[in-house]
């Protein structure tokens, strides 16, 4: 048995806050979901009050489970980065304040569960289950946080993931800018072995947009494993849009940067309900 699960998915807010006179597609009401996910870049260098804002932001959104993970912009939040790039104005313990920030009160208050690279397993009111690996990781991109070199081969996500949240994309999948494709090789590599149900991203604002990849060209039967995704831009009238996906061979592809290539959040939050296996 399955359950129909919505997810709001969202990334590269850059402390952004709600100002009801401006018609952003994300200042507009949000619609109740059951899972919130926010792939990285909660601000634009981190900071305490950076990261308050980014939960108070999280907090207005109506969801049973929030999860988030930092961007290369969040820099405070990773601490070998934190620690090696320290400058006469800084403070050392800001790493520890800024995580205590994202896994205290506040963040318990906003009903948010920040996340580090890993594999984890969550189980919903509904008995909806899923199993999420989530990396803030991207390769480097100037001298930003959770870098790494591009030919590094660092990834390894089990196949038993329905989804994959990164904040940098795979190559060559929602991911052009600059005239080129920006994406991760290795990472590209590894998903096409792991095959989720929905890998969403940001990082690349240019990349914002959603659509299938289709893993092989066998023909499966309705019924077959197959199972029906529907995905929209919250905030817009625009309408939803409709997709077969089975686990295995096809993969929902969801680039959520907020902010365009002109760093204003134009943007909608894409809506996404996937078929979840139901546990109870």
């Amino acid at each position: 048995m399955v359950v129909p699960t919505k997810f709001l998915v969202l990334s590269d807010t850059h402390n952004f806050e709600y100002d009801a006179a401006e018609k952003y597609p994300l200042c507009q009401e949000m619609p109740k979901v059951d899972v919130v996910l926010h792939c990285g870049d909660l601000t634009q260098v981190g900071g305490t009050s950076a990261y308050k804002k980014a939960l108070k932001m999280l907090g207005k959104l109506d969801a049973e489970l929030k999860l988030v993970i930092a961007g290369n912009h969040d820099i405070s939040l990773d601490g070998e980065y934190w620690r090696t790039h320290l400058e006469d104005d800084d403070e050392p313990e800001e790493h520890d304040e800024a995580v205590g920030i994202m896994t205290g009160t506040l963040a318990q208050a906003a009903n948010v569960t920040y996340l580090v690279e890993g594999l984890y397993v969550f189980t919903l009111q509904s008995g909806a289950s899923f199993k999420i690996f989530v990396s803030p990781y991207q390769p480097e991109c100037g001298d930003w946080a959770f870098g790494y070199k591009r030919d590094e081969d660092r990834w390894s996500i089990p196949s038993s993931a329905d989804i994959v949240m990164t904040h940098g994309p795979q190559q060559g999948i929602l991911d052009f800018a600059h005239d080129q494709h920006l994406g991760c090789r290795k990472l590209r590599e590894v998903i096409e072995v792991t095959r989720p149900l929905m890998h969403c991203f940001g990082h690349i604002h240019e990349g914002y947009g959603a659509e299938v990849k289709k893993w092989d060209d066998e023909v499966r039967k309705e019924g077959d494993g197959m199972c029906q995704v529907a995905f929209s831009q919250a905030g817009t009238d625009l309408e939803c849009q409709q997709a077969s996906i089975v686990k295995g061979k096809s993969t929902l592809m969801v680039n959520a940067a907020i902010m365009n290539e002109s760093n204003k959040p134009e943007n909608a939050p894409w809506l996404v309900e996937l078929p979840l296996n139901d546990m109870r």
